[in-house]
């Protein structure tokens, strides 16, 4: 499973309505080949989902990831910070074994 802090959902609600976008809207969310470490987050926003997603939801809302993808995510906290070293989306992989100093790639 892939969950959401408080502070996440409530960014991700926001984020939504701001952006005009449809009301089944959700977090989609993912990992790329790629960055320093080896792999990359990815997430976005989206309304489709796929055969082979796997859907989860918590606190209402619903998060979606691609079987691959979820070999990776598997336990996954989203969180959302906005201190002073940052602001934006956090993974809380425990799967990652490393993580680079921006936080947006990782290793298994």
């Amino acid at each position: 499973m892939i969950t959401v802090t408080e502070k996440a959902l409530a960014k991700a609600r926001a984020l939504i309505k701001e952006e005009n976008r449809p009301e089944d809207s959700f977090i989609r969310v993912g990992v790329a080949g790629g960055g320093c470490s080896g792999l990359t987050y990815m997430l976005e926003f989206d309304h489709v989902v796929n055969p082979n997603d796997k859907v989860f939801e918590d606190k209402g809302i619903k998060i979606v990831c691609d079987k691959k993808s979820f070999l990776y995510l598997v336990g996954t906290e989203l969180d959302f910070t906005d201190g002073l070293n940052g602001k934006g989306f956090a993974f809380n992989n425990p799967n990652a074994s490393r993580t680079c100093g921006c936080g947006e790639s990782f290793a298994v």
